[in-house]
Order: C-alpha cells, then sequence, then structure tokens
C-alpha cells in the first residue's frame, strides 16, 4: 500500500483527470507509479516527458538495449515493481521467455552480445558503485569495443532515470499493478 494518498482516476478532476485520459491513451493503460504523484500533476507530465525522451526518444541504444538497462538497475536496487514493467517490454522485444528468465536471474549467463554484456554491466557498477574506478573502466571498454559518447551518454542517462525512479517507488511504496504489467504501448524504433 502506498505510503502516500493516491487520486485515483475516478476521482481524479481538471487537469489530473487530463494527464490520466492521455497516459491511458499514449502508454495503453495507467501505471501506479504515475497515480503516486497525483498530488502533483506537473510532476507527472514532466516525469512522462523524461521518460519518452529517455526510452523512446532517438538513439543509437535499441529499444531492447535502454529495456535491459532498466531491469539490471532495477535488480541492483531491488526495486520489484520497475523490474516487473521492465521484465515484460523486454518481452516484447525478445519474445523468448527462457532467455529473458535467465537475464533476470544473471544477466551474464543469458547469452548476451559483447556490447549488451558492456551496457549491463556499466548499468551495475554505476547504481551500485558510481563514485568507483569500476565505472571509468566500464566506459573504457565501451569505448574500446566501438560506443560512441552519446551511446555512452543515453547509457547513463536510461540508468540516472531509473535510479531515480527506484527511489520514487520504494521510497513511496508504490505497488504493482492489480490487473498485470501487460497491455503498455512499446513502440519500437528497432
Amino acid at each position: 500500500m502506498a505510503y502516500i494518498k493516491i487520486i485515483e482516476p475516478d476521482d481524479a478532476e481538471g487537469t489530473l483527470k487530463e494527464i490520466y485520459q492521455q497516459l491511458e491513451k499514449t502508454r495503453g493503460k495507467l501505471a501506479n507509479i504515475h497515480k503516486i504523484q497525483s498530488l502533483n500533476p506537473e510532476s507527472i507530465t514532466r516525469h512522462m516527458d523524461l521518460y519518452m525522451t529517455v526510452m523512446f526518444g532517438k538513439s543509437p541504444l535499441t529499444r531492447s538495449q535502454r529495456e535491459m538497462i532498466a531491469v539490471v538497475v532495477s535488480k541492483a536496487n531491488r526495486c520489484k515493481y520497475c523490474q516487473q514493467h521492465h521484465l515484460e517490454a523486454l518481452k516484447h522485444f525478445w519474445k523468448e521467455e527462457k532467455k529473458l528468465r535467465t537475464f533476470h536471474k544473471n544477466y551474464r549467463n543469458a547469452g548476451l552480445s559483447s556490447v549488451e554484456l558492456l551496457l549491463c554491466q556499466y548499468a551495475e557498477k554505476l547504481t551500485l558503485t558510481p563514485d568507483s574506478t569500476e565505472v571509468e573502466n566500464c566506459i573504457v571498454e565501451m569505448k574500446h569495443a566501438g560506443f560512441d559518447d552519446r551511446s555512452i551518454l543515453d547509457a547513463a542517462l536510461v540508468i540516472a532515470y531509473f535510479n531515480f525512479v527506484n527511489r520514487i517507488v520504494l521510497g513511496l511504496g508504490v505497488e504493482p499493478e492489480k490487473e498485470g504489467v501487460d497491455g503498455y504501448i512499446y513502440d519500437s524504433e528497432e
């Protein structure tokens, strides 16, 4: 149960009601991460602008790579809510249940490409030890593997975004949606 008051869609009025309706239209359904911000509707709009830019905007990183990063960060932070949501998104792209289960258990054993593995390592290191030389070493390895600076920037943005969201979820007691996490729109650039 959330630690703060949430305004449910049936009780929403004015701007909040419009935001909820727009989210249902563009994302397929309304997530609890949005409802937890209902006391500050502008934060929902700004949050979605950031989310759409980082996760769906033009990038050298594919949508599935960004979803992998989301899962690795959320697992490192023990954020079950975001793990559920972004494993479902990753399932949409991979369509391989066994690979998905293995990835969630230990990404190192999931048969990832060297590029995917480097992204996951960077996500884990930047989340768990952001001030360590291991982060710099990850970037050096990424550059040696052919990552350009824009790819590294975009990876860092996804990692930072999910650390931000994981703390909202964990800090305010956001629970998984009762109806499950399927049914969202995962528009792809791949």
